[in-house]
């Protein structure tokens, strides 16, 4: 690759995150294409040829032309669902909403020499939160006991055994009322007389509620790691107070970072988005790992940091030894 080839930034319009990666690869002229699947088909047309030479062509968006085979990097952010055009039954919507998926998401998956923060297949891996913690614990974090269920005597005697225990939804699935507005299921501490047959209508996670004194973010950028203390929380779900919160960036722990490293091998990950609450004696307990975590919300001198290592690792294929 050339310093001519271009990052391909895959994300919707309004992301903060990729907007700050992309405005650091502009200050070091690193020429950048964004793409949200979501616009195809109006707003992407692509062409791919494939022999055996492998894959070439171009993909093409409102704004800019790119050849496939002469792209260095992918930042797979957080792209908008994938759409049909107007007008299609639903049979006929499914379809090509499917295609699209297999086709174009195929292509920008199979992009030759590309380097993926991260691969897409990879992060949809490691976003099934039983086989996030299942490897955790062989990676040597320490992980809550946790049951997943949709049996009601299970629960309760799990909540019995183990309280207080809170519920955590299994992935953020976008979630609306009845006016169109977009909720969020936080993480709530569940009283075990509300555990009834609403359970049984599907999985469950629930997890013995950790005590915690401070909270921990710990965010891995290829071999770089930036472990940041979290104090100030008000509630059980320190998301719900961002403005409440303290930030301070600290040293990782040794034990740590070898399990943070051998979990990103585990998965394939470049990026990784680790969640812990520290208890009162100090002992370091995993709630989760997003591969795809925000980081914009931190203050400047923490995301700058952070967003430096990511375009480090878009500009130079993941290969420091250029720099």
């Amino acid at each position: 690759m050339t310093l001519d080839t271009p990052v391909l930034v895959v994300s919707r319009l309004d992301d903060a995150t990729a907007d700050l990666v992309i405005e650091e690869l502009n200050s070091r002229q690193v020429p950048v294409v964004r793409m949200d699947p979501g616009d195809f088909p109006s707003g992407i047309t692509v062409a791919a040829r494939l022999d055996n030479d492998g894959m070439r062509g171009t993909a093409q968006t409102r704004t800019r032309v790119t050849g496939l085979d002469q792209i260095r990097s992918v930042y797979w952010r957080r792209p908008r669902p994938w759409t049909v055009p107007l007008g299609l039954g639903e049979q006929e919507a499914r379809w090509c909403r499917e295609e699209a998926r297999y086709g174009l998401g195929g292509v920008l998956a199979s992009l030759p020499g590309a380097h993926y923060v991260n691969h897409p297949w990879r992060n949809r891996d490691a976003e099934y939160k039983p086989d996030q913690l299942a490897t955790a614990a062989r990676c040597g974090f320490d992980v809550p006991p946790t049951l997943l269920t949709n049996n009601v005597s299970a629960a309760r005697e799990f909540a019995h055994d183990h309280g207080p225990v809170v519920y955590k939804p299994l992935r953020n699935t976008d979630y609306q009322n009845a006016d169109g507005r977009a909720l969020t299921v936080w993480v709530e501490e569940v009283d075990p007389a509300d555990l009834g047959a609403g359970v049984g209508q599907t999985m469950h996670l629930f997890q013995k509620r950790v005590h915690s004194i401070a909270d921990l973010r710990v965010t891995a950028v290829g071999e770089e790691v930036f472990t940041v203390r979290i104090d100030g929380s008000p509630g059980l779900d320190w998301r719900r107070h961002y403005d409440a919160l303290s930030y301070s960036l600290i040293g990782t722990p040794p034990h740590l970072a070898k399990s943070v490293r051998r979990y990103l091998d585990a998965f394939g990950l470049v990026f990784g988005a680790f969640d812990f609450g520290v208890d009162q004696d100090g002992r370091i307990w995993l709630y989760e790992c997003n591969p795809n975590g925000q980081f914009a919300w931190f203050p400047e001198p923490i995301t700058g940091r952070i967003v430096t290592a990511l375009a480090d690792q878009l500009q130079h294929g993941g290969d420091h030894r250029v720099r």
